[in-house]
């Protein structure tokens, strides 16, 4: 029963929402830097490199049906995966600030005053001192 009783306090508690509202946010977050990747980073990057979309960067591994019209050839699609790579480095940089700034809040607000032991301590003082 102990593991029933755990799940409903998990789901029922406020850590299954604050769960849900992370993953949404990471998901439309996730989509708007996979936009700001393709449609705002990587195009000038192709423009540099001659006029190239990166997406369409590869490497023709084999033609399928020997060229016929409507079968496109097998490729290594590495400009894909260089993009996919970016937008990776993005939201790792976006999670890193964001667990700074809330680890930096935690820091602040212990530093706030003083811990649980320091008060029992002197409390502790006080009451020997009588």
């Amino acid at each position: 029963m102990g593991m029933i009783s755990d799940f409903k306090e998990f789901a029922l508690g406020g850590s299954l929402i604050d769960m849900a509202t992370g993953i949404i946010i990471g998901v439309a977050s996730g989509k708007l830097i996979s936009s700001l990747v393709s449609d705002v980073i990587m195009p000038p990057i192709g423009v540099a490199l001659g006029g190239v979309n990166f997406a369409d960067l590869g490497y023709k591994l084999a033609d399928v049906g020997g060229g016929e019209k409507g079968l496109e050839p097998i490729m290594l699609k590495w400009g894909a995966f260089v993009q996919s790579f970016i937008d990776f480095l993005i939201i790792m940089a976006v999670v890193f600030i964001i667990v700074k700034i809330a680890t930096r809040n935690d820091k602040e607000e212990e530093e706030a005053g003083p811990s649980q032991e320091d008060l029992l301590t002197e409390i502790r003082d006080a009451l020997q001192k009588k």
